[in-house]
């Protein structure tokens, strides 16, 4: 790979990062131990396959032109060693003590001036369970594309790669700084048509703004502390409640959010607010079979229903608000900011980074987003692919973030907090779980669950 300008987007969270507010995704993949496979053969599996992913290879470069730029550019003293390394957990509960160490792994800055990834071994008992930590820029990609790279280490990924990589199958080139000049006209009428859709997403970005910012617990300040929290839902009974109510999946999910919030907050003995928790809904903007490059997203903005007391009402609100979201499409409303964001200039994103890492809490107080993964087993080594929790960042001022992801007939749920705002994120996960059971019993067994005071 030559180089490549990172994408307006890309280079929005390249420089909204600070050493408190890092903004890197993640994953916490763990996989069931197989006969014969030890730790030592998984981390050499583990540096083999991450150092025959291009696009690993790649860090990110200041340039002369477009002032304020930057290139994403091949690491000519690239050692995978300084990013896969093996860390062991001494509790007895091997999830408990990865989850933590996940945290406390999460927390740390990537470094700036190497590829901006790492991956870390998490073990215990060598023949027992083992996690991989995915940790990954969130300038070098959105949760698909995480997802697509990321995916390289499974040994079914692995092999399909090896067979392209044999046929020769051309690599798609990285795309120029220079554009080609029959495209120069093409490029310049979808700019006027991007303008003016910008001008209507600033619009849209301001009437959404809310000036009574509200100190809770979803919105203190960053401490740059990380804890982690995880929760399992049976998907099965996901696709039972979908059918029974209608709607979708991501629908039923931002409801057992809203529940579990209601519920969080009233064993802290808070009253649910006036006025409901605003949720960032991440929404991609990549085409089927479409180039994978740079981070193509938009949002939906929720007010999650967490004033209401019965789980029906809540869904029912969620449907509605969501379906309104998507009537509209997701390049309209505030939550299309990162469409804007595709129309700034390199030099705005450079100096503009602090005042938009500090506005984002008047548009949203937490970030709940569904991140898709194959269907297929996976496995690592031969050791099965059990569970995947995602990881998302938490913007400036926000201490909360929810991502979710089905694999295995499960459903993933990852909660990355501020370690000091939400101290009890493990209490808030089970709450999750406990939502989750109850909207299922009471679509099984056909009654109204009691509200949850």
């Amino acid at each position: 790979m030559g180089t490549e300008l990172l994408a307006p987007l890309d280079l929005a969270f390249w420089h909204l990062e600070s050493d408190a507010h890092p903004m890197h995704l993640g994953a916490l993949a763990v996989f069931a131990p197989a006969p014969g496979v030890t730790p030592p053969h998984v981390l050499e599996l583990l540096r083999t396959r991450a150092a025959a992913i291009p696009r690993l290879r790649m860090c990110v470069r200041d340039v002369l032109l477009p002032v304020g730029g930057a290139a994403w550019t091949v690491d000519k003293d690239f050692d995978v060693h300084r990013h896969v390394r093996r860390v062991a957990v001494d509790e007895g509960d091997f999830m408990a003590g990865a989850t933590r160490l996940a945290g406390e792994l999460m927390e740390q800055p990537l470094g700036r001036g190497l590829p901006p990834w790492q991956m870390y071994l998490i073990g215990g008992a060598d023949d027992g369970p083992f996690a991989v930590l995915v940790k990954l820029h969130h300038a070098l990609a959105d949760g698909m594309r995480a997802v697509a790279i990321g995916a390289g280490i499974f040994d079914e990924i692995a092999a399909s790669t090896a067979r392209s990589a044999a046929r020769g199958r051309p690599a798609v080139p990285p795309r120029s700084w220079l554009p080609d000049p029959r495209e120069v006209a093409g490029m310049a009428l979808g700019r006027i048509g991007e303008v003016g859709r910008a001008l209507g997403v600033g619009a849209s970005v301001v009437r959404a703004g809310r000036l009574d910012l509200r100190s809770t617990a979803f919105t203190a300040p960053s401490s740059g502390t990380r804890r982690l929290a995880t929760a399992d839902l049976d998907a099965t009974a996901l696709q039972r409640i979908r059918r029974a109510e209608g709607g979708t999946a991501n629908d039923i999910l931002l409801a057992v959010v809203a529940g579990a919030l209601r519920r969080w907050m009233a064993e802290r003995g808070e009253a649910p607010a006036a006025t409901d928790p605003r949720a960032l809904v991440p929404v991609s903007r990549r085409r089927p079979g479409g180039a994978v490059s740079g981070n193509r997203l938009s949002a939906y903005l929720l007010d999650l229903p967490v004033g209401a007391a019965d789980p029906r009402e809540r869904l029912r609100a969620v449907r509605a608000a969501m379906d309104r979201n998507k009537a509209a499409g997701p390049l309209k409303g505030a939550g299309a900011v990162a469409v804007l964001a595709d129309q700034l200039h390199p030099l705005a994103h450079r100096f503009g980074a602090p005042l938009a890492a500090n506005a984002a809490r008047m548009l949203f107080d937490l970030l709940v987003t569904s991140v898709p993964l194959p269907r297929s087993a996976l496995s690592l080594g031969g050791c099965p692919l059990s569970a995947l929790y995602p990881m998302a960042p938490l913007a400036r001022g926000q201490s909360l973030a929810v991502a979710l992801s089905m694999y295995g007939g499960r459903v993933h749920v990852g909660l990355v907090a501020d370690g000091k705002a939400l101290p009890d994120l493990d209490r808030l996960a089970g709450a999750v779980a406990e939502e989750f059971d109850e909207i299922g019993a009471l679509f099984t067994a056909g009654r109204v669950a009691a509200p949850v005071s």
